[in-house]
């Protein structure tokens, strides 16, 4: 590294502490959900391959959720797979099924995250799905942040889950197609997301420059704040986080009114 990286480096960590010191704790979301994109884009201008673009991504992880815990975040939700992607060349995606079983066992092994997967298991192979299980059953206790793993997530996919589980719950219940439809309301709906139980998420941040949801939690994310940050998702710093949080606690929340 040269004087001038390291004269660069030293004047990022002076301004974040600066934002940091000016941030209000009280105006922090509880819930921040992430699309960490830009992963191959990072690998290529570093001339670095597919593989390790995602690997550098997955190492970002851990990182960004310790800032997260000293800002008092409460719930992270980490979108590391899509339900597009499984449209990748095998080549790619063997390896970065890998890598995010990698991700989840770390996050288990840490002890200070509760982990939750959102997504559907159908896509997902057997390996994986035990990977998860162990690591909510692992982790279920733990009272640190609460961090949804999304994995073979799609939003649309996660609306179609949620009206088939309250037509199998309905029937299990009993109840006719006429009194699910008198019952069902934008609380019930809301019940049978994967995040059920959850806050909807108060700021998503997508790395890269990519200005688009791309599915991202369609129904809990009508009224989250958006921020779009440049960076691709190996190189997000921790003053690209803090600037996100101080962007969100400056905005007025209107939720529609």
């Amino acid at each position: 590294m040269n004087v001038r990286d390291k004269l660069r480096g030293l004047l990022v960590r002076l301004y974040a502490r600066r934002v940091e010191g000016h941030l209000d704790h009280a105006q922090v979301p509880k819930h921040i959900g992430v699309i960490m994109d830009g992963n191959r884009r990072w690998a290529k201008a570093a001339g670095s391959t597919t593989a390790q673009g995602h690997r550098a991504g997955a190492d970002k992880i851990e990182e960004f959720l310790g800032w997260c815990s000293e800002t008092d975040v409460q719930v992270v939700t980490l979108w590391l797979l899509s339900t597009d992607n499984f449209d990748r060349p095998q080549e790619e995606l063997g390896p970065l099924l890998g890598i995010i079983e990698d991700v989840v066992r770390s996050l288990a092994a840490d002890g200070r995250w509760r982990v939750h997967h959102v997504g559907t298991t159908d896509l997902l192979p057997p390996g994986m799905q035990t990977v998860l299980k162990e690591a909510e059953e692992a982790t279920a206790d733990v009272g640190g942040i609460l961090v949804n793993v999304a994995i073979g997530y799609g939003g649309r996919q996660e609306i179609a889950d949620a009206v088939r589980s309250m037509l199998v719950d309905a029937q299990d219940k009993g109840l006719s197609m006429e009194a699910l439809a008198d019952a069902v309301d934008i609380d019930m709906i809301g019940r049978h997301l994967y995040t059920g139980d959850q806050p909807d998420p108060d700021l998503v941040i997508r790395t890269s420059g990519e200005q688009r949801l791309s599915g991202f939690m369609l129904w809990q994310t009508a009224h989250s704040e958006y921020y779009f940050c440049d960076v691709f998702w190996p190189a997000f710093r921790k003053v690209d986080f803090l600037r996100a949080l101080r962007d969100y606690a400056a905005r007025h929340r209107r939720y529609g009114g």
